[in-house]
């Protein structure tokens, strides 16, 4: 591991000491872990990767009031101060800005594979039994619903939608979890997310028959 690797790692584990626990150092080191074993089937630069993945959360904009600009700017400064190169940062920059799910929209067409690989790698976190752990804790921080048969799930909801969003946590299942399978970008990725895609569906048919009593 490179030292500019190793600094990113104890940046990150201390920017984030004491984040919620969806977001958190462990979030991190399993996108990082995910990212690295995706970037061995495809051909990129693995520095851009690695340091992407480490930094994508620095700043998450759903912790700062909604600031996208916050984390771009926590990140380019310590990379700087790495002596990273321009060329390597402006990339990870990009990742960064263009990671996110509710970001898909505004994303340019053709992307990095860089970007690909830990877009992949982070959603890939967001889904399965981990994926199910962390909706319920993030609703549990923000004193969501678990669930509630009259609300529906919003599909299809515009960016600003989506970030206000106190749906219940069930729903959040609909509107983003159960969707990521068919965004994913890379072959490695499609054939983790498919496992991790049925996992969500048996713990959904169970949580109904035991919310139902059946």
């Amino acid at each position: 591991m490179s030292n500019t690797i190793q600094n990113t790692v104890q940046f990150v584990k201390e920017k984030l000491e004491g984040a919620e626990a969806g977001h958190d150092w462990f979030h991190i080191e399993r996108v990082w872990k995910l990212s690295k074993k995706i970037a061995k089937t495809e051909n990129c630069n693995l520095e851009v990767v690695e340091l992407s993945a480490l930094l994508h959360d620095i700043a998450d904009p759903k912790f700062h009031d909604g600031d996208e600009t916050l984390a771009l700017k926590i990140s380019r400064d310590f990379l700087e101060g790495e002596n990273v190169d321009e060329e390597i940062i402006q990339q990870v920059l990009f990742v960064i800005q263009n990671i996110s799910f509710k970001n898909r929209g505004e994303a340019p067409k053709d992307l990095p594979i860089e970007l690909k690989i830990v877009q992949d790698a982070d959603r890939i976190d967001a889904i399965g039994a981990i994926g199910v752990a962390r909706t319920f804790n993030f609703g549990g921080f923000k004193n969501n619903l678990m669930y509630h048969p009259d609300l529906k799930p919003q599909l299809n909801m515009s960016k600003e939608e989506y970030k206000k969003s106190n749906g219940t946590t069930i729903n959040h299942f609909y509107e983003k979890l159960l969707l990521l399978k068919d965004l994913m970008n890379t072959e490695e990725g499609k054939k983790i997310a498919k496992e991790r895609h049925n996992f969500m569906l048996n713990f959904l048919d169970q949580f109904y028959k035991e919310w139902n009593v059946d």
